[in-house]
């Protein structure tokens, strides 16, 4: 399955205006950068890609529609894979691409 292109639209207009945006495609999916690091993405797997502080994976995940990403096995605690149902509307994508905003801010831009 490749990623959505809609979802990818949706949040590339969510993210317009953001200083230092750049996107690429990565791991079959496609990834918004913000200074270099990555905030938000369309997941190959349908979803959304998400970037977080570590310190807010438990309070975020709800063990349905919001889970730690696995990469290789293993739980991710600074990303999360939100479910499409999930960021259905346009201002629950706004809010949970704000996390990512957020989280990635806080970063000094890579060089």
């Amino acid at each position: 399955m490749g990623y959505d292109a809609v979802l990818a639209d949706r949040i590339r207009t969510i993210l317009t205006g953001e200083s230092g945006l750049t996107e690429r495609g990565m791991f079959g999916g496609r990834g918004f950068m913000l200074d270099g690091h990555m905030a938000a993405a369309a997941s190959s797997t349908g979803g959304l890609l998400l970037r977080i502080d570590p310190s807010r994976a438990g309070e975020l995940v709800d063990g349905d529609l919001v889970q730690r990403y696995e990469m290789g096995g293993r739980a991710m605690d600074g990303w999360l894979d939100v479910r499409a149902e999930r960021v259905a509307t346009d201002e629950a994508l706004r809010e949970w691409v704000g996390h990512g905003v957020s989280y990635v801010r806080s970063l000094p831009p890579k060089g």
